[in-house]
């Protein structure tokens, strides 16, 4: 399946928990002030690739914990994403997303397609990117209000659980 991606580190280590292949997708409707990523904003930039071949990639270094997908927004490109999403799990991999959108907006959307990427999450990093509450200290995050939520977690409990670092 085709996916638009702006670019692949291949051995993250600040982009989720462990050492993880990151993709960066292409295409943001949310243009956050201050973005790490602004290259990513435009939906016509960047370049076609594969998710068997960004698989492929994954599978060759056995070091990695999981998959990444940032961006850009990866819930404009849901279905791709799932699909690579299901090749990770199944090889025992995670599976960590970010989004502009927070989970509530994400699932007001009564969209198929997200709700499939949702509920193919491990973990979740949502809300935008907040320039006034920027913190470099936080782990995995840019601002004070983007979330940490443990997907699994919250579909077992029904409510929002944030990840545990400790």
């Amino acid at each position: 399946m085709k996916l638009r991606i702006a670019g692949l580190v291949p051995d993250s280590i600040v982009d989720g928990r462990g050492i993880r292949l990151t993709v960066f997708v292409q295409g943001c409707p949310h243009h956050c002030p201050g973005c790490h990523n602004p290259q990513t904003h435009d939906f016509e930039g960047g370049t076609w690739d594969d998710t068997d071949r960004i698989f492929e990639a994954f599978r060759q270094n056995p070091l990695l914990r999981g998959i990444t997908f940032s961006g850009g927004e990866p819930f404009c490109q849901p279905k791709p994403l799932k699909a690579l999403a299901d090749l990770v799990h199944g090889v025992g991999k995670d599976v960590t997303v970010y989004t502009g959108w927070t989970l509530e907006a994400l699932e007001a959307m009564h969209d198929p397609d997200v709700d499939a990427l949702l509920g193919a999450c491990d973990v979740l990093v949502d809300g935008p990117f907040l320039e006034a509450q920027k913190n470099l200290d936080l782990p995995f995050r840019g601002s004070e209000n983007q979330r940490l939520i443990d997907m699994n977690k919250t579909r077992e409990t029904g409510r929002v659980t944030l990840l545990d670092l400790g």
